[in-house]
Formats: C-alpha cells, structure tokens, sequence
C-alpha cells in the first residue's frame, strides 16, 4: 500500500466534513435565542448570561455520552433520536441540583463521515435543546478513521444551567420519614446497555415486543425522558404549599444503588416498595432471557423510575397531582453504618 500523500488518502474526506457543517450550521441555527451572540461557527460559543431573578446565581455544569447505546442505533441504522438521548441526560443531570438549563455543546467524533448520518445525529441534539427551549451554542465534529472504523462514533454532550444559591437542591433538608417519589423512565435511557446487549442478541432486535407493534430494537432505542419540565412544575407545585423538594436522584449508571444515596444524608436510606411502580416490558424480558437476579438488575438499570424525588410526607398528594405519572414509591429511613442504604421490599 501506497503511502497516503493527502488527508483524503489518510481517510479524512475534508469536503464531506464541510457538507456535514453546513447541516449542522442549520440544524443549531434552529435552537438560537437571543442570548446567543456571534452565531454559530466560532471558535467558542458565545452566551449571554443575564442573571435576572437568580440572586446570587449558581451555575451548574454536567457532561455525559450515550454509551453503547450507539452499537444499536449503529445497527439499526437509525441515528435521530440518540441525540435526543445526549441532552436529556446532561439535562437530567443538572436539575438534580435544581437549576434551569441555559446552553448546550456536542461533541461528535466518527470513523467513516457522512453528512447525512452527522445531519441525523445532530438534528436529535437540536431537537432535545428546541424541547427544553435552549440554544445549541458550538460543538466539535472530530474525524478520526483509525480510532473509529466504519460508521462507528462516540458522543458526548456538555450542559451549563443556573440556580439562585438559595434555591439549590443538595439533600441537606431529608430527614428520616420523608417520603419518596418516583417519575417513570421510558425504558433503559442510557444506561446497562452492555449487559442489555448481551443478553438480548443483534438478531433479536427487529422481532416484536410481546405482543405488541413495536420492536425490541424500539425498545432498545426509545429515548432517554427529560424530567425538567416535571421537576419545575412539582417544584411550583411544593413551593405554593410552602414546602420543597428536599432532594433528587437521577438514577443513570450504577443503578439504585449507585445514585440515590449521593443525594441523601449519612445515615439514611430507603426502603423502596418493589411492586409499587410498573415496570416497562423491556426490563422483564431482559432479566427472563437473560436469568438476572432482582439485585443485579437494581444495580444495572433503573427499572422503570428514572428520578427519585424526596418530599415531606405531607406533601406527597401535592407532589403526585403535579406530575400525573409519579407514584409513592417508599420512605427516608435510618440506616446503620454498614448497611446498604437502598432496601427493596
């Protein structure tokens, strides 16, 4: 073989990648709001931040990826909503702490460009920020054939909110007796993708659910739910009652287990109703196939409630009208050093 004498030859195709700018250049062009300055295709993403309300503002920063999520929308050829899946998680995120989302960045790196599959990633990125009414401000789009072969790619996402000092949700105020909240998932999000993958093979992808139109590869690829417009109104909800939101949990990588203790107190826990939320049909089929115990599956995924909310037991109805879809799912209870701090009974 030949030694390569240009970027094409090297396997970076610089007219492509300017085909695939042009459609990334509209698809952010579509999220804009006044607060951006410059526009977009600087070196840097300009953002003007007006506090306004928030008395000594916070911001609160978070990055994040899709994880091997990617193999199946790879797969499958089907590339629009896995960016939807980017922001909701870095969206997710940042509310955990209560603050409201301000800008968002991408990051992109491909084996094999192609404008029309960039156009299709990005397009879901734009069209997550468009839902939670934030600008797509910048991003990188990385080519990079001998680190990603053929049409694989990696994603990443950055997200920059805001939240009044005062109004931040750090968990300080649970207390033992609180009750907990649940606000369903829409399947996997993404999250226990290697094991899912595992277990439910390629081949099995394009057969349907049991009984049901829908395939296990729609299953697979349904996107991760945002929960900002939930959290804000529970919030508004809490506060006309003169309580709040005592803490969150975004249940992500690491499962139960791995989340909703960061966001309690030392020395408490809680005691989750198993049975008391349902459980999508996605998670059923995997532990059947795949003969998961019910521990490692709380440990995995996060079967079903996507964000754990803490609020004081008198405020659960308030909670529970706000958000049609929660449920009471258990209780803040005291748990001994050593213990595990996440029960299911």
């Amino acid at each position: 073989m030949s030694t390569p004498r240009t970027y094409r030859e090297a396997g970076v195709d610089v007219d492509e990648a300017e085909r695939a700018v042009e459609r990334i250049t509209r698809a952010a062009a579509a999220t804009v709001t006044p607060a951006v300055l410059g526009g977009i295709g600087g070196f840097g993403g300009l953002f003007r931040f007006d506090p306004g309300s928030y008395v000594d503002p916070v911001l609160v920063s978070s990055t994040d990826g899709v994880g091997t999520k990617l193999l199946i929308a790879v797969a499958l050829g089907r590339h629009d909503t896995i960016g939807v899946d980017l922001v909701n998680a870095c969206l997710n995120d940042i509310a955990v702490s209560g603050a409201n989302p301000l800008f968002f960045l991408d990051y992109l790196a491909l084996g094999d460009l192609r404008a029309d599959v960039v156009e299709e990633i990005v397009g879901g990125v734009a069209a997550g920020c468009a839902a939670a009414g934030i600008p797509l401000i910048g991003g990188e789009t990385a080519q990079m054939p001998d680190l990603y072969r053929d049409s694989h790619y990696d994603l990443a996402g950055f997200a920059v909110g805001v939240v009044a000092r005062a109004d931040l949700i750090d968990g300080s105020r649970v207390r033992a007796g609180d009750e907990v909240i649940g606000l369903p998932s829409s399947g996997l999000h993404t999250n226990g993708y290697s094991l899912a993958r595992a277990v439910l093979l390629p081949e099995t992808w394009s057969r349907p659910m049991n009984g049901d139109a829908a395939t296990i590869g729609d299953a697979l690829l349904e996107p991760h739910r945002s929960y900002v417009d939930d959290l804000r109104a529970l919030r508004r909800a809490l506060r006309s009652g003169g309580g709040d939101i005592h803490s969150l949990a975004h249940i992500t990588g690491g499962g139960w287990e791995g989340n909703v203790p960061r966001t309690l107190p030392a020395g408490l826990g809680v005691d989750v109703d198993t049975g008391s939320w349902p459980v999508p049909r996605i998670f059923t089929l995997i532990q059947q196939r795949g003969d998961i115990a019910d521990e490692e599956m709380v440990r995995t995924f996060n079967v079903g409630i996507g964000m754990t909310v803490v609020v004081a037991a008198g405020l659960v109805d308030a909670a529970l009208e706000a958000v049609p879809d929660a449920c009471r799912i258990g209780r803040v209870v005291e748990v001994p050093q050593g213990q595990p701090r996440v029960r299911f009974a």
